[in-house]
């Protein structure tokens, strides 16, 4: 298994990224938003319907961000003419980004869990390696909708079926290829300078799918008046 990079931190410089957006025209990259900041957030394909539903949270935080002078981006890992269709008919008004190989997600340092081999006795280090068993011995309800904390998959199998949402073959793919990818939050200031993150599931499984809410992102910008 190859060495990750670990989750870029307050004070580190923001990688160069140019993505194809979803909902507007042509390719956003960092450099064309210099000199404003940014919360960008990196999630999963259009399969998690936790990310879905995190893609509409942020739209109720652009609207408190932007008069504070902070940009919001969603950067998705599902290929763009799907997502074009998805967001067709459930638009949003935040900036959707597509990286269906996930690049922008390792360039921050966005870890992706890798499933160790049965009986290979190699040591597990969440949220980097774990055993199968660990991962199924999961239990989440990361919205509080569950009557009560069950294994992710369930949870999203639950979720997909409550939003009438069913995988195709794009989603399939992805899900094959980047499923394990985690989640990121990452506030960059106006100079490209990183000033707050947010990884998924730092202190374990139980935590998979937990987010930022809207009063800890809007927290996070009004510090960006502080010196990094």
């Amino acid at each position: 298994m190859g060495e990750q990079r670990r989750p870029l931190q307050p004070g580190d410089p923001a990688p160069a990224f140019a993505l194809a957006a979803a909902n507007r025209e042509g390719i956003v990259s960092l450099d064309s938003l210099r000199g404003r900041a940014i919360l960008i957030g990196l999630y999963r394909g259009l399969h998690c319907p936790f990310c879905r539903r995190q893609v509409l949270q942020l739209a109720g935080v652009q609207d408190a961000l932007r008069p504070m002078g902070v940009e919001t981006l969603a950067v998705i890992n599902t290929p763009v003419d799907h997502a074009r269709l998805y967001f067709r008919y459930r638009p949003t008004p935040v900036t959707l980004l597509c990286d269906a190989d996930c690049v922008t997600h390792h360039a921050f340092g966005v870890p992706y869990l890798e499933f160790l081999p049965e009986g290979g006795g190699e040591r597990s280090e969440w949220p980097y390696r774990a055993s199968m068993a660990q991962f199924e011995a999961a239990r989440i309800n990361p919205t509080g909708e569950l009557p009560e904390a069950v294994q992710p998959m369930e949870a999203n199998a639950v979720f997909n079926a409550k939003d009438g949402f069913e995988l195709d073959d794009i989603d399939s793919a992805i899900f094959e290829s980047h499923g394990t990818q985690l989640v990121g939050h990452f506030l960059i200031d106006a100079a490209g300078i990183v000033r707050w993150v947010q990884i998924e599931a730092r202190d374990g499984p139980n935590s998979l799918c937990v987010f930022p809410d809207a009063e800890q992102m809007v927290a996070a910008a009004r510090n960006l008046e502080e010196p990094a």
